[in-house]
């Protein structure tokens, strides 16, 4: 085992000084993959010498995801203290459904969660769990509405079409979820927005009278803490008010943004919170923990323990269910994610997380003053969010980020608004520097200057 960590070491430092001198890995077209790299699975193993190399090739194909040139997707970076956490649960190799087996690790999971339900304004009676990805942390939070609405559905199954809304800007799991838990596609209403794509309560409230005349049963409402494409909050206060009036389950989907509980400054665009039934962040996004980490806390902890309690006298055999961790949870055996999470908030507090947050704010507004003062680009972004979407002079968005990432310059990706396409730049990476946003900038001009501007009439 020393060994390995040794290459392990070594490893790592190839994969830094990757980052430094190739930010972007050089581009591996899915038609050459096994023709570049031996990926091959043999009967015999092979030394370690050639691993090494295999390893080492891997590394250098690899895309960067904290490297400074990576704007792509809803996380990035690289956090210290976080990653510790995260090998440290490797090393541990603890599963999470029983105190028996992890131990302390329960102890830091239950804190992680206590702490974040005070943040979002929970009461002391919530609870929540740690699932693999907010896709699934949205699963969860419909299934207990579900049951709250219905506790016999657990045993008889659905008997009456019920009905769900969210807003046509939410995330995709939500339409996923709803084939997976048997309400069916069909019955997932989606709710106009704003120009900005925050969801219309009045439009909400519309949707939810007419299922009502029409006989299904209306139970759940899912609100969006930063929409994917532009970064809209939903005004979770009116939302929450639809809600009581029609005892309908409020859950707010903060994977994306939900971080800004951790900011002062920015925590009034989730105001209202408090009234929701339960709410999801991944702190693999904003927080910059290694991936995954997805939270889910709900003010009824009765109900999160109904909806996914199931008996098993041979793995339920000491404690009681509070630190029986399987009682609250989709899954049975389950790595350790809290532990990632709990060492960043130990080593830097409650403040040092308010700070890369707001850190987060800052240089998006960074990026679209620099849009802004630039007549070449079309800024279609607002203040308050953290996804930065334009055009620039009037190129195919779709061909700007392709091109970019095949000649390995940028991996940003692009994004659609009331029809209209264009790049999506996120600043979400942890790793950002006001320097590496002017770098964007000066990249991505240079890169159409040279090889887009001059590209030949076909």
């Amino acid at each position: 085992m020393q060994n390995d960590i040794a290459l392990f070491s070594e490893l790592c430092d190839e994969l830094f000084n990757a980052e430094q001198n190739q930010p972007v890995a050089e581009h591996l077209a899915t038609t050459n993959l096994y023709k570049e790299l031996d990926l091959t699975l043999n009967e015999e193993g092979v030394i370690d010498d050639e691993l090494k190399r295999v390893l080492k090739d891997i590394i250098s194909k690899t895309p960067k995801t904290a490297s400074r040139n990576f704007f792509n997707q809803l996380f990035g970076g690289r956090i210290g203290k976080a990653t510790l956490g995260d090998l440290l649960s490797v090393m541990f190799n603890n599963s999470m459904y029983t105190y028996k087996v992890a131990g302390p690790q329960v102890g830091v999971e239950k804190q992680v969660l206590k702490n974040i339900c005070k943040l979002a304004g929970y009461s002391e009676d919530s609870n929540g769990t740690f699932a693999p990805g907010g896709s699934m942390s949205n699963m969860m939070a419909l299934i207990m509405a579900r049951d709250f609405k219905n506790e016999s559905i657990r045993t008889l199954g659905l008997q009456q079409s019920m009905t769900l809304y969210t807003s046509n800007e939410s995330h995709y799991s939500i339409s996923k979820n709803a084939a997976l838990t048997g309400i069916g596609r069909n019955q997932v209403r989606y709710v106009n927005t704003n120009e900005k794509g925050e969801m219309l309560s009045d439009h909400l409230e519309e949707l939810i009278k007419n299922d009502l005349k029409d006989n299904y049963i209306p139970f759940f409402v899912n609100a969006t803490a930063g929409t994917t494409v532009l970064g809209a909050f939903d005004d979770i206060h009116t939302i929450s008010k639809v809600c009581k009036k029609y005892n309908l389950w409020l859950h707010v989907d903060g994977a994306y943004c939900g971080g800004v509980i951790f900011s002062k400054k920015y925590k009034h665009l989730i105001s209202g919170l408090e009234y929701s039934d339960s709410f999801s962040v991944n702190a693999h996004k904003m927080l910059g923990t290694p991936l995954s980490c997805s939270i889910i806390v709900t003010q009824n902890k009765a109900q999160l323990h109904h909806s996914f309690s199931n008996e098993a006298d041979y793995l339920y055999q000491t404690d009681g269910d509070d630190f029986n961790l399987g009682k609250t949870s989709l899954q049975c055996g389950r790595r350790n994610d809290a532990l990632k999470i709990w060492t960043l908030w130990k080593s830097v507090g409650t403040l040092g997380l308010e700070k890369i947050v707001d850190k987060q704010f800052e240089l998006a507004q960074y990026a679209r003053d620099y849009i802004l003062r630039n007549n070449n680009y079309k800024l279609y972004s607002f203040k308050d969010s953290i996804s930065v979407c334009f055009n620039y002079k009037d190129i195919s968005a779709k061909e700007l980020c392709t091109s970019l990432y095949e000649n390995s310059d940028l991996m940003v990706g692009f994004g659609k608004h009331n029809d209209v396409e264009f790049v999506r730049m996120v600043t979400i990476n942890t790793t950002l520097q006001k320097p590496d946003i002017d770098n964007f900038f000066e990249t991505l001009e240079r890169h159409v200057s040279e090889k887009l501007l001059k590209k030949p009439v076909s």
